[in-house]
């Protein structure tokens, strides 16, 4: 599926598609340039899932975990690592492997390989200010 988006709240209703698609155990990969709404749109997916926290950028501390008593969601954010190995260690494949949370991975390209086959792959493409064009595969 491929659409494009011209205001934030577009990519909400997007968000909101996904989520009523996905269930513990997804893995969602984010892959986009800076700026292209990754973690506005995991924002959002957090929101749709029914979660009241506040979503921040994991980009300095590596992940996050939003949970309640119904559901965990990871936030990874890979950007600042430099190797599959530094991904490892920090536990990547226990995240892959989780079956009671849902995980969300921006920059995923270092652990291209080790993501599983069935992983949703989202990517954004700056269209304009404020259009994006987003491109979403295995999402059923």
């Amino acid at each position: 599926m491929e659409i494009s988006t011209h205001s934030t709240q577009e990519t909400k209703a997007l968000a909101i598609k996904v989520a009523k698609q996905i269930s513990k155990g997804s893995v969602i990969a984010l892959y986009g340039e800076l700026g292209t709404g990754k973690t506005t749109f995991t924002r959002y997916l957090v929101e749709a899932l029914g979660l009241k926290s506040r979503v921040q950028s994991p980009t300095f501390v590596i992940a996050r975990r939003y949970a309640d008593k119904d559901i965990v969601f990871n936030h990874i954010d890979l950007y600042r690592l430099t190797s599959r190995q530094e991904a490892e260690e920090i536990g990547i494949e226990d995240f892959l492997k989780s079956t009671d949370s849902i995980t969300v991975i921006e920059w995923p390209e270092i652990i291209e390989d080790l993501l599983p086959e069935e992983t949703i792959r989202i990517y954004f493409e700056h269209i304009d200010e404020n259009g994006r064009k987003i491109k979403i595969q295995n999402l059923h």
